[in-house]
């Protein structure tokens, strides 16, 4: 599976982050800034309390303990991505997710799955620019038989051609369902590159046809020995336990586990900085809606400042965090021009990432009309600021939104694993809610100027063949 990061189906990616709850929790009263300061301290400060441990061999261990049901949630990450592939051998880590269920000596294809299966459980895997999981979801006295069939194919992966190349196949499919038949998606490859010059975010992580075609077994095999091994692991569980129950087992399981050579350094080569504004327009018969995006540059938390990248998220919060939204508010509601809008930031990526504005527009509507409501609202933003009382409120839902990830297993797992596959620590995400707090009106202001007032910039148009 592909890990979900695009804003909207055409603007630029952004990583990944789960951080916005829809719904009621965005119609919760205004609270005051003292009473926010105060839920802080009490209720969300250490938002999950995880317990951590390396074992001899390097694997993390991670357990987020979680009473409430007697189920856990067991993730295995891999610091490797799309970001972190040969030259010409795109979607090399996605189509290894593929064959990582195809079998070890120990287990024939697709055993583990009817394993998992038998045993009441739910599993699945995902590839993103920047890491690779696996994980399933069962009863927790389920978990040894878990990481005895994880640790198992870390290392112990067997693979031959007449194995691959129905993937391969399975693969090529889910490609040209993905892009082929979408409209939204082609433009997003197109733009992309725009976007990240010279750099292999702006690449599919599901790879280009013909390098999907070209990857051969010892590709395969060259990338899984280089960077599946337990130091560059993470073992996150989350659920009905604790490190007492969860450390035994991994020492048991994965701790024979050794890497046959240090984690190689993850070098990617530098995005150039865009210096002008760069314009990508696809016209489509099957374009349906038309649809807007702008993605400006911006730090991600690995490489910019703690205080303007948390500033970046509560900015995004008051541009489109409900109905009540700067954005929302003036292009769909006063203007009719939009079904919908949307910014996003997300700072959750090993190098620098982007912060979108997009929408949908109304039939009818001239894309040259709803940028320049767009526009207004950037340059009213940059001129006349924010009010104490707009950011107040976007850092109370936010700050709501860290309560309900707590009932979440998986999402606590993914939010370990997103941060400490991207050059974040487990401090960094129990510590979110105090630096989102702090984040005051003059560091959002800020953090604006340096986002929006800047020369380069990718904007993306799908237009109907007859627009």
């Amino acid at each position: 599976m592909i890990e979900a990061l695009a804003v909207s189906p055409i603007a630029i990616h952004v990583p990944y982050r789960i951080k916005r709850f829809d719904g009621a929790m965005r119609l919760l009263p205004f609270l005051s800034l003292f009473a926010l300061l105060i839920s802080v301290t009490d209720s969300v400060a250490g938002i999950f309390n995880p317990q951590t441990d390396t074992l001899e061999n390097g694997l993390q261990v991670v357990v987020v303990p979680n009473h409430r049901a007697p189920v856990v949630t067991h993730m295995v990450w891999y610091r490797v991505g799309r970001a972190d592939e040969p030259p010409g051998k795109g979607g090399l880590s996605h189509l290894l997710e593929h064959l990582m269920f195809k079998g070890t000596e120990n287990y024939a294809p697709n055993e583990m799955s009817q394993i998992v299966a038998r045993n009441g459980g739910r599993e699945n895997a995902f590839t993103s620019y920047d890491y690779t999981a696996y994980y399933q979801t069962v009863a927790s006295d389920r978990l040894g038989l878990m990481m005895a069939m994880e640790a198992d194919r870390m290392g112990g992966l067997t693979l031959s051609a007449p194995i691959i190349e129905p993937e391969r196949q399975v693969v090529l499919e889910e490609r040209r369902q993905r892009v082929g038949n979408r409209p939204s998606a082609q433009l997003h490859e197109a733009a992309s590159p725009a976007f990240y010059i010279n750099h292999p975010y702006g690449q599919p992580i599901i790879g280009w046809e013909q390098e999907i075609e070209s990857i051969t077994l010892q590709d395969i095999m060259s990338h899984y020995e280089r960077w599946y091994c337990p130091a560059n692991a993470i073992l996150i569980v989350a659920g009905d336990v604790t490190m007492d129950d969860v450390l035994p087992l991994a020492e048991k399981h994965y701790g024979p586990k050794a890497c046959t050579a240090p984690p190689p350094e993850r070098v990617r080569p530098p995005s150039p900085v865009l210096e002008a504004e760069r314009r990508i327009i696809l016209r489509d018969a099957n374009a349906g809606q038309t649809r807007w995006s702008r993605t400006y540059p911006a730090p991600s938390f690995a490489t910019g400042e703690v205080i303007r990248t948390h500033a970046l998220s509560v900015l995004d919060e008051l541009l489109s965090g409900g109905a009540t939204s700067r954005l929302y508010r003036s292009l769909v509601m006063e203007k009719s021009l939009a079904t919908s809008v949307s910014s996003h930031y997300d700072g959750d990526s090993l190098d620098r990432t982007g912060f979108a504005l997009s929408a949908q527009l109304n039939r009818g509507t001239d894309p040259d009309r709803l940028e320049a409501a767009f526009q207004e609202q950037i340059s009213k933003l940059l001129n006349d600021g924010v009010t104490d009382e707009e950011v107040a409120r976007a850092k109370q839902r936010m700050l709501d939104s860290a309560i309900y990830a707590r009932e979440s297993l998986r999402t606590a797992a993914h939010m370990f694993g997103v941060a400490l596959t991207t050059g974040q620590t487990i401090e960094d995400v129990e510590s979110w809610p105090k630096r989102i707090a702090e984040v005051t009106r003059q560091d959002v202001e800020e953090a604006a100027q340096a986002v929006f007032d800047q020369p380069g910039h990718v904007t993306a148009i799908l237009l109907d063949m007859e627009e």
